[in-house]
Order: structure tokens, then sequence, then C-alpha cells
């Protein structure tokens, strides 16, 4: 049987996550738990009160500096990254609040370095780039080998699902190469700054076959954002690919639906599909 633990706010999390057995299930009191952790442990149960009563929160950017005085870059910006299989999480909420993303950088909120994620019932809070879906592509896995904690790098085929999550950002804000699915879950673009936004920014292989796939899933925005702002997806690396089923959109949806990612040629490789497909829709998506 499981061990059960029963947490507060005032416990250090990080010590309870270290030296938790296999397969424990955590149990977080309501309350604000300000502290940055790394889950390693695999089969971990992670339990909250509420995604209103429990709120795991940090501050972390891209373009602060660490103790060498060099930039922590986005993937040392999370305040709850997990780098263990089989850990599933629910009836809680990860927050970064570091704010301004224009003047800071990247701010994730949850890094998923692991396979058979799970998460019910949670909200993810931050700005740019909230949910990393891991594994790294392959050449940033090589070009931070050194720089990053070797579980931070690790590779392999990665699959994660949310169910009835809300998960708020700006831009490129659920991003990775993770083959992830999202059920019934509200996605909520946030006022930015920049006037334009991105949801998923996609950097699968060639060889997946899954990739992002949001089902039956709300994409809803606060109060302030633009029509016609947001785009759904972008590919990160060439050959992203999202899949959108029976899925609704607020107004705030460009009626493009994507973009390829600057000054790139990625319309021609990006995998983009919709089902069914909105009128209007750029011509390079839904063809392969």
């Amino acid at each position: 049987m499981a061990e059960i633990l029963q947490v507060t706010p005032e416990c250090d999390l990080q010590k309870i996550f270290d030296e938790a057995p296999d397969k424990s299930e955590i149990r977080l009191a309501p309350g604000v738990y300000r502290q940055k952790t790394v889950i390693r442990k695999p089969g971990i149960k992670l339990i909250g009160a509420g995604m209103d009563k429990t709120v795991l929160v940090w501050d972390d950017y891209a373009l602060k500096l660490d103790e060498q005085g060099r930039e922590y870059n986005t993937f040392k910006t999370w305040t709850l990254a997990i780098c263990a299989d089989n850990v599933h999480m629910e009836n809680l909420a990860i927050v970064n609040d570091a704010l301004t993303p224009e003047i800071k950088g990247q701010e994730v909120a949850l890094s998923v370095i692991g396979d058979q994620f799970t998460m019910e019932n949670c909200l993810l809070r931050s700005t740019q780039d909230t949910l990393f879906l891991g594994p790294l592509p392959d050449d940033l896995i090589v070009r931070y080998t050194g720089f990053h904690a070797p579980e931070l790098l690790k590779g392999g085929h990665m699959r994660q699902r949310f169910t009835n999550c809300r998960i708020e950002g700006t831009v490129d804000f659920i991003f990775g190469c993770g083959d992830t699915h999202f059920e019934n879950c509200e996605i909520c673009s946030l006022n930015d700054a920049r006037n334009i936004g991105y949801v998923a920014a996609p950097a699968h292989s060639l060889e997946q076959q899954e990739g992002f796939l949001f089902r039956n899933c709300r994409f809803t925005c606060e109060e302030g954002v633009a029509p016609g702002s947001i785009y759904l997806a972008r590919p990160w690396r060439d050959y992203g690919l999202s899949t959108f089923e029976n899925c609704s959109y607020g107004p705030h949806i460009s009626p493009l639906g994507f973009d390829k990612w600057n000054d790139t040629n990625r319309d021609q490789t990006a995998r983009f599909r919709e089902t069914p497909a909105a009128p209007g829709r750029v011509d390079w998506a839904n063809i392969r």
C-alpha cells in the first residue's frame, strides 16, 4: 500500500519530495507554497485541496542571472519540475508570478520531463512558456549539456495527459516535444503588452505521430485581449504537430488559426490539423 504523507505550507516540500518512497501519495493542505521544487521519485501522487485552495508558486524568469552571472534561460525558470515517470497531480495550482515577460523573458510554471504524467482539475498560470512538455528537442539537449542538470535533459518518448485543467498564458504557453493529450481543458490567453499571442509551440520530430492533441477544449481569454490577436499554434521546430478536435474558440483566436514562426519555411513542414476545420484557416494547415 502506498504511503500517504500530509503536508502543510510550512513544510520543506523539496525535502519531502526527496525523502518520500516511490509511489507515495502526498496530500497538500490549503495554502500558498512559495517554493521552487523538483519531483524525482516515480509514481508520486501530488494531491491538493482544490485549484483555488492549494497553490505552488515561484517567480524565476529567463533573464535572471544565476550565481555565476549567467542567464537562467527558459529551462531553469519552472516553479515545479517533474523529472520522473508515472507522476500524477490533481486539485492544485502551479503558478509563476514573475510577470512582464516582455522585460524578463520566459517564465515556466510547470516543466514535465517524464513519461506517463497525468494531471486532473488543476490550474497552470504564467505568461510566456507556462507549460513545458518534455523532452527537449535533440539539438537543445546537446546545447545545454553541462549547463542544465542531466535530469532536465533526459530524452526518450514522453507521454502526458491533462484532464479538466485550466492553462493560462500569453506566448507559446504550451510548448515542447511531448505526445500530450488535453481533454476538456480551458486554455485561456492572458492580456499581453505585445498585443499578439500564440497558444501552442510544438517541436516534435518527424517520427512522432501524436504530438499535442486538444480534444473538446475551450479556448478563452481574459478581458482586454484583442479580437483575432491569438494564434492556436506556431511550430517551434520544423515538424511540430498539433491537432484540435471539437474545440470551441473565442473571438480572440485569429481566423487564420496558425502561424509559421517568423521568417521560417515551417509552413512547408509543420503538421497542424483541425476537426472540424474552421473556414478561413491558412491554406497550409490540415494538409499533411
